[in-house]
């Protein structure tokens, strides 16, 4: 399987483009400098099994850009979605009094709090 003619491998390591070659296969290398990034220890085992899936993903990936999507509107849901909007209004006027009822201090009709900066 090929890149269509003309047409440039849309992933990048680093500055230079990954080759399309229909399978997409990452390092040992490659695994364990992500692993790194996320602060991971892995085993040999683990490595090999992530370099085959990440692999994997990465070929999806590339064959999901070859899909023509110049007439697809960008999209953030799939449904339509609308926020609903309401009046910011006070519907509870807290009363100071109340509220600092069970203050162990208050300074007026605020808390009065140890200060924790010199």
């Amino acid at each position: 399987m090929t890149p269509p003619v003309g047409r440039k491998p849309a992933l990048r390591h680093g500055n230079r483009p990954v080759k399309f070659a229909g399978w997409m296969k990452l390092s040992r290398e490659e695994v364990l400098h992500v692993a790194g990034l996320a602060r991971l220890e892995l085993s040999d085992v683990e490595i090999e099994s992530l370099r085959q899936d990440l692999s994997s993903i990465l070929t999806y990936v590339e064959k999901l850009s070859e899909l023509d999507t110049a007439n697809v509107a960008p999209t953030s849901h799939v449904i339509a979605m609308h926020t609903p909007y309401r009046e910011d209004e006070v519907t509870n006027t807290p009363d100071p009094e109340a509220a600092l009822a069970n203050a162990p201090r208050r300074d007026g009709d605020f808390f009065a709090v140890p200060a924790i900066i010199e």
